[in-house]
Parts: C-alpha cells; sequence; structure tokens
C-alpha cells in the first residue's frame, strides 16, 4: 500500500477497525476511507455499492462485525448469523465490482472445531463440530471465508481471511451482558472495587485456556499482511485451500489466571468465584501460529502489558458511565 492509496476501513469505530485505523495514521497513509453506521449503513447493499462505486477503495480492511460474548451469541443468535452474513455479502460484492486490489476480511478463531487439535492450524477449518454458544457466528465467518475463496478462484481476486485470537484494547465494548470475556473481568473488577465488594462472580469453572492479543498488535499485524510483495501474498491464496492466516500470539492461559491478572492490575484483593452453573465455551483455543511467524512477523505487547495500557485507557471512561 503507498502512503496516498485509497484505504477503507469497515468498522473503524470498533475495537479491530479502530486499532488498524490509528496504526494507518500513524505510518503516515492520508488517503483514508471511514463511514460512521449513520452515514453508510452496511446492511443496505444499494448503499454500500454507492460508496465503493463513487470512492473507489483501492485496499479494504473488512473489520465490521456484530460481535460479543457468550450471553449475547446466546440471546441473539439470529441476529449474530443474519448481519454478519449481510454486511460481509455486502462488501466482499461490492469491492469485487469496484476492482479492489486487496481485501482483508477479519474473521475470529472460534471458527474452527470446538475438540480441534491444539495449538489449531489452520488445516482445521471444518473437521469438526463447533462450539453451540457461538455456532450462528462462526458460520457467519465461515460463510465470508468461503466467499473470499470462491471470489479468488472465479473472478481472480486477492482476498486473505485474517483469524485473530481473543482481541482486546482500548475501545472494546466494556457493557457486562454483551462483552467478551477480559473487557467483561475488567468492568466487574473495577465496580468490585468502586462499591468495596469482597468478591467477584466469574462464569464457568476458571479452567478453559484462552489466547489473546493485543488490539495494537493485531492492527500491526493486518498491516504487514496488506504490505506483503505479491509472491509473498499470492502464497496465501492457492487454489486447493481457503485463503487464511491464524493472527496470534501462541501463548494461552486459563480463565482463572487471566482474571488474577486483571485483578493484580486494576488493584483489587478480594476474591475470585467461579460460578460453574454458567457455560464455559470452548475449553482451548491456541492458534497455531507458525505460518504467521515464518512470515517474518510476530506480536511485541505481552498480557499484563497489554491489560495495563487497556485499563489506562478506559479508566476515566468507566468511571463516568459507573457515575
Amino acid at each position: 500500500m503507498k502512503l496516498d492509496s485509497r484505504i477503507y476501513i469497515a468498522g473503524h469505530r470498533g475495537l479491530v477497525g479502530s486499532a488498524i485505523h490509528r496504526a494507518l495514521q500513524q505510518r503516515g497513509y492520508t488517503n483514508l476511507l471511514t463511514r460512521t453506521r449513520a452515514q453508510l449503513d452496511l446492511l443496505e447493499a444499494s448503499s454500500v455499492a454507492r460508496f465503493f462505486a463513487e470512492n473507489k477503495p483501492q485496499y479494504v480492511f473488512l473489520a465490521a462485525a456484530k460481535v460479543g460474548g457468550i450471553a449475547a451469541n446466546i440471546t441473539f443468535p439470529a441476529d449474530f448469523l443474519r448481519e454478519n452474513l449481510i454486511i460481509q455479502m455486502n462488501i466482499i460484492e461490492a469491492a469485487r465490482r469496484s476492482d479492489v486490489s486487496r481485501l482483508l476480511f477479519l474473521g475470529s478463531s472460534c471458527i474452527y472445531p470446538r475438540l480441534a487439535s491444539q495449538p489449531m492450524p489452520e488445516s482445521s477449518l471444518l473437521t469438526g463440530p463447533l462450539e453451540p454458544t457461538n455456532r450462528p457466528y462462526a458460520l457467519a465467518k465461515i460463510a465470508g471465508i468461503e466467499m473470499c475463496w470462491s471470489y479468488n478462484r472465479q473472478y481472480g481476486t486477492k482476498y486473505l481471511a485474517a483469524l485473530p485470537s481473543n482481541i482486546y484494547g482500548p475501545n472494546d465494548n466494556f457493557d457486562p451482558k454483551t462483552s467478551h470475556v477480559l473487557p467483561a473481568l475488567i468492568r466487574k473488577t473495577f465496580e468490585a472495587i468502586r462499591s468495596g465488594a469482597k468478591e467477584i462472580t466469574v462464569w464457568g469453572t476458571g479452567t478453559p485456556r484462552r489466547e489473546f492479543l493485543y488490539s495494537g498488535d493485531l492492527a500491526e499485524a493486518c498491516l504487514f499482511l496488506m504490505n506483503l510483495d505479491d509472491a509473498s501474498f499470492q502464497s496465501l491464496l492457492v487454489e486447493d485451500a481457503p485463503p487464511l492466516i491464524n493472527l496470534g500470539t501462541g501463548e494461552d492461559l486459563t480463565i482463572r489466571e487471566l482474571a488474577e491478572i486483571v485483578c493484580r492490575t486494576l488493584g483489587y484483593s478480594g476474591e475470585l468465584v467461579f460460578d460453574s452453573s454458567k457455560p464455559d465455551g470452548t475449553l482451548r483455543k491456541l492458534m497455531d501460529v507458525t505460518r504467521l511467524h515464518d512470515l517474518g512477523w510476530r506480536h511485541s505487547t505481552g498480557l499484563e502489558q497489554g491489560i495495563g495500557l487497556t485499563w489506562s485507557a478506559v479508566r476515566d471512561t468507566l468511571s463516568k458511565v459507573s457515575e
């Protein structure tokens, strides 16, 4: 990507999209295309097609999606399936009609089977049943990967799917009803400190293992992929396999260990109580990042450092919300 290339970041206000937007700005890219939901409804095919026709982006980061934690996925399965399918379909088709040079589709590690071998290589896709608690979302993302692959084969496009591990960072969703595990733990811990509560209740047994990637590192990985030379990028788009690559750290820890780090970072000394009546989700989701490492990229932000950066960035906002 040249510094004056027309680059569209779909979902630039979300956790992933905002991190990509910041990274592009910091690198000196000057022709960034962004639209809020009020300005461009990605669920409206005609609006998306018109935007692409008028602005003709050369590169697209497809980070727009309906996302949430276990509770949100269980409560709104139809919304997660429908909205993600429509967003993907509208943007990918519009990108094809507008001759976009490269598109990076952001998926999720939840597309892999519930009992996939650990760590999970890209070849694990569609080799077993999915985790029931987020199956609709996972199926939508799998459809997006299939779209990228099908368009590449039929139209000669260069669309790549990147599958991040659990992402966290300053612009995350901290709503305790819809957030993922790490921001939910930060919010719960913050509220416990404010109220003087002597314990925090955490969903599940605390034994599942998860891998976490700081949003700033994810953004750097996305820029790295989009700036690969033609031969390296094309090597990820082979005809006989889905065009996907895992983005992660290759390191994981238990939910209990994660909660302990959050408590330590925020300065909470109360007790952790694990509610085993609540679902654990997949027991382990560790990414095999060999392909990414072989290309020459590795993460640079450790988990404790990343949680500290996140807390510093959101402390004041959470204080105002809770007043």
